[in-house]
């Protein structure tokens, strides 16, 4: 009998102490939860000096992960392996990621600091009245290139680029979107068309400009470029803006058959653990002297208008990266295509990626 006590007193203790041990876990990870903000952003879209800052600020520990794509970035928070707090997709990855319900639906009230953004980059038909999405960066996409090389071409079409004085000369940017894109807007259509006819067309003309390109690469085109590696590359207009930074002798067009006028946008996904945190830097990073640091560093156009008014006249007035109507009356955003017709487009990219080597 005494044996039987003493071993339920053993079995007690230990379901006690097993309680106990769950609930510390839990309260741990709790208070983990509100002390940490995990961001999941592109490589180097971010001045880190700002993070720092935001830490000193909130008491907050930022852990900071980076994507190559939307994607890759999708996938990851689909799969939830990773909980983050903070995720920054392009225009039509947020509409995907509504439909899916992957997004938090925002509190306007803790994020004053939106009434420093500018009317035109809000509401947008990818998400109205911003209800999952504050606005980070946006951008177009055009041609980087070294007129010491390149002469008298100024590539304000995008028909320049097949010039066969630019043989082995072209770099290419590593996106479906980007250079599928391209061939279409080169042919007078739409860079969102559902047309197999009109999409056959563009990989048809992009497969002539063979002979031109150099590589289809990713992050490495800035160094190329830069180094004078390649005289020429399509690219996003925040990166040329790095590019010619490093090198004074480049310079960057839009051509005039159009082009990709894209929005990357802060959202909560919906599996985030720190909500309140995640809102503190929504705001954070949308007071207009942080905007304007983050724009100087990261090289990319602020949809903040009152950080906009803080940047230096060199970058503000510079229409190459802040274009006037004339020119963004010409441009496209993405549409969701749907994942069907996505599909269709990477297929034929990499048909023509393949066909290259």
């Amino acid at each position: 009998m005494k044996q039987l006590m003493r071993m339920f007193i053993v079995v007690t203790l230990a379901v006690v102490v097993l309680l106990i041990g769950v609930n510390y876990l839990n309260s741990s990870q709790s208070t983990s939860g509100n002390d940490t903000l995990t961001v999941f952003n592109w490589g180097d879209y971010i001045d880190e000096d700002l993070l720092t800052e935001f830490e000193e600020e909130t008491g907050i520990r930022v852990i900071y992960e980076t994507f190559d794509s939307n994607e890759a970035m999708l996938t990851k928070i689909e799969q939830g392996g990773t909980t983050y707090d903070i995720a920054v997709p392009s225009e039509y990855t947020i509409d995907k990621m509504i439909e899916q319900e992957l997004l938090l639906e925002l509190d306007h009230e803790q994020l004053p600091n939106m009434e420093h953004l500018n009317p035109d980059f809000m509401d947008l038909s990818f998400d109205p009245g911003n209800a999952y999405s504050i606005p980070y960066f946006w951008g177009t996409v055009g041609i980087v290139y070294n007129p010491t090389v390149t002469g008298d071409v100024d590539f304000s079409s995008w028909d320049d680029l097949w010039n066969e004085e630019f043989e082995n000369e072209i770099l290419l940017v590593d996106g479906a979107r980007e250079i599928m894109g391209m061939g279409l807007n080169s042919l007078g259509y739409s860079l969102n068309t559902k047309d197999q006819s009109e999409l056959a067309a563009a990989q048809e003309k992009l497969l002539t400009l063979s002979p031109n390109i150099k590589a289809i690469v990713g992050d490495e085109m800035k160094m190329l470029i830069g180094n004078n590696e390649a005289p020429i590359g399509v690219v996003w207009s925040g990166e040329a803006a790095d590019m010619m930074f490093e090198n004074e002798d480049l310079d960057y067009a839009i051509p005039e058959e159009g082009s990709n006028l894209w929005f990357d946008n802060m959202v909560i996904p919906k599996t985030a653990d720190n909500i309140e945190g995640a809102h503190q830097f929504i705001n954070f990073m949308l007071e207009p002297e942080h905007a304007a640091q983050n724009a100087e560093y990261v090289g990319y156009s602020t949809p903040n208008q009152s950080g906009f008014e803080l940047l230096p006249a060199e970058i503000s007035e510079d229409e190459r990266f802040y274009p006037d109507e004339e020119i963004t009356d010409r441009l496209e955003v993405y549409d969701n295509l749907g994942q069907e017709m996505l599909s269709y487009y990477n297929e034929l990219f990499l048909e023509f990626k393949i066909e290259l080597r």
